[in-house]
């Protein structure tokens, strides 16, 4: 099981961090990813690492704005948002599976999404 929080309502230009707490003891063996989903619009990637926290990727649109983290101790995953803009805007799920990739239909677990909304 996993539980997304964090999200909310910030400016252009500002910050948030999410955070995803997953149960169980197996953690360190999943990838996880956060993908996002804005009305109206497909699910998309946004970043993903892998269980020991030695690889990791992001979709161009956020390249250098996030970074994805880890703390295996803490069964957490955490997905720091920064330079936000509008488009940015969109319910933030993390998501476990057994492979490295930004496919959605490969992880099997999802959180319940967190919104972000990012004001003009």
């Amino acid at each position: 099981q996993l539980q997304a929080s964090g999200g909310g309502l910030v400016q252009a230009g500002g910050s948030l961090r999410l955070s995803c707490t997953a149960s169980g003891r197996t953690f360190s063996q999943y990838t996880m990813a956060w993908f996002r989903q804005a009305p109206g619009k497909e699910r998309e990637f946004v970043a993903v690492i892998d269980g020991s926290a030695s690889r990791n990727d992001y979709a161009d649109s956020v390249w250098g704005r996030f970074t994805i983290s880890r703390d295996n101790a803490k069964n957490q995953v955490y997905l720091q948002l920064s330079s936000l803009n509008p488009e940015d805007t969109a319910v933030y799920y993390c998501a476990a599976g057994m492979s490295f990739t930004v496919r959605p239909r490969q992880y099997d677990f999802w959180g319940q999404g967190t919104q972000v909304t990012v004001s003009s």
